[in-house]
């Protein structure tokens, strides 16, 4: 079993903006407008719309949930011997939300969004409010890239265009093994059309720069974390679409009864995917109007500051553990680096040939955020409240 390296300080930067922003601090929506302009739209979703839509629509209900995502990405390094039906009754005690449950199929997925947790969160936020300017955004993106002559049929995905709608949908070519490519942002779809607003990139372990700008990883079998993959893009409707009986066949021993009553608009677990507020875990939602749809009300600042300061029951004590200690930073030849925005982050072997979204994260955000993390954690230090977490634990990767 490989024991997680600790973390750097970054993520308690990013776990204290996530957690004590006040609703409305971040962004806010009011008189009806969108909390997101296309321009951000199409920096978020640039990186995962050439993605296949059943993974594609994982990722988008599992931002929604980004504290369990990050958890997820410690129980994978921590428990990556596990396989088949160990795997599966393992999971099946876990409490995530089965979006969250389906990625342990896909590390590299789950590495990209914990470390990027800035981005998991806007993409989580993006989608609750504005759903279909999403979907309608992914599509778009994906029109680009097909004009550009950069996503066709390969032997590792099929691409399909409808005729009568124009929708354009990725599946792969086998049903047993997924294919995620790589690509950059800033080539696949052409000259970027937002200069002020440059797409998210990510940089995934042994990517080579300057090699293939759309290639594919190894595939990905489907284990038993893919039974709880029952989501889809209903592309025509702009949502996701839920068919909890989906992927029996690949993990019968799943509890279904109790996803059942999670589904919206069609009964016996078919219908269109709907949030669980539960599984936000103290998460301040980025507007009012997103927090009064899920009854997120005025207390949830109140919460999420109680949550993080390790009063609440939800296993923040845990998270806060792993983020906040720095004691242990140089442990077995761990090294600082920094990422293509800037932002110092732990490096170990099995992570030498990751990178980061780069051009976002540069100039005067990285100094507001890091200065609103500061802020954040020295008020925090003064209620002598996150010094308890700072003793020892740990941070790595697989």
């Amino acid at each position: 079993m490989n024991i997680r390296r600790p973390m750097t300080i970054v993520f308690v930067v990013s776990l204290a903006l996530l957690l004590l922003a006040p609703q409305g601090v971040i962004a806010q929506s009011e008189g009806g407008e969108k909390s997101f302009k296309q321009e951000e739209l199409d920096q978020l979703l640039a990186p995962i719309a050439l993605y296949p839509d059943s993974l594609l629509s994982q990722i988008l209900m599992a931002s929604t949930y980004p504290i369990e995502v990050v958890q997820a990405d410690r129980w994978v390094n921590q428990n990556e011997s596990l396989k088949g039906d160990a795997l599966t009754a393992a999971l099946e005690k876990q409490s995530w939300d089965p979006s969250v449950k389906s990625l342990v199929n896909f590390p590299q997925v789950l590495q990209m969004m914990n470390e990027k947790l800035d981005w998991t969160h806007k993409l989580g936020d993006a989608f609750l409010s504005q759903q279909k300017d999403v979907m309608d955004t992914l599509q778009t993106l994906r029109k680009k890239a097909k004009s550009e002559g950069n996503l066709e049929t390969t032997k590792e995905q099929k691409v399909i265009v409808e005729k009568e709608t124009q929708t354009i949908i990725i599946e792969s070519s086998s049903p047993q093994v997924v294919y995620v490519p790589t690509y950059n942002p800033v080539v696949v779809y052409g000259p970027w059309w937002y200069p002020a607003y440059p797409p998210y990139y990510y940089h995934p372990p042994g990517y080579v720069v300057g090699g293939p700008m759309y290639a594919f990883g190894a595939g990905v079998a489907m284990g038993a974390a893919w039974g709880y993959a029952w989501g889809g893009c209903h592309w025509g409707h702009g949502e996701v679409d839920i068919d909890i009986n989906r992927n029996t066949n690949i993990n019968q021993n799943i509890n279904r009864n109790k996803y059942a009553n999670k589904v919206s608009n069609r009964e016996g677990g078919r219908g269109s995917w709907k949030h669980n507020p539960e599984h936000r875990k103290g998460v301040s939602y980025r507007d009012k109007s997103t927090a009064q749809r899920f009854d997120k009300g005025a207390s949830r600042d109140a919460r999420s500051r109680e949550a993080f300061r390790g009063r609440d029951k939800t296993g923040r004590q845990d998270l806060a553990r792993s983020g906040a200690d720095r004691g242990s930073l140089g442990r077995g030849g761990d090294k600082k680096r920094k990422d293509a925005g800037g932002f110092e982050r732990s490096g170990s072997k099995k992570r030498s040939g990751g990178s980061a979204f780069g051009g976002y994260e540069r100039g005067s955000r990285t100094k507001d955020y890091s200065g609103r993390g500061r802020k954040s954690m020295s008020s925090s230090r003064s209620r002598g409240s996150i010094g308890k977490s700072r003793g020892g634990g740990g941070r790595g990767r697989r």
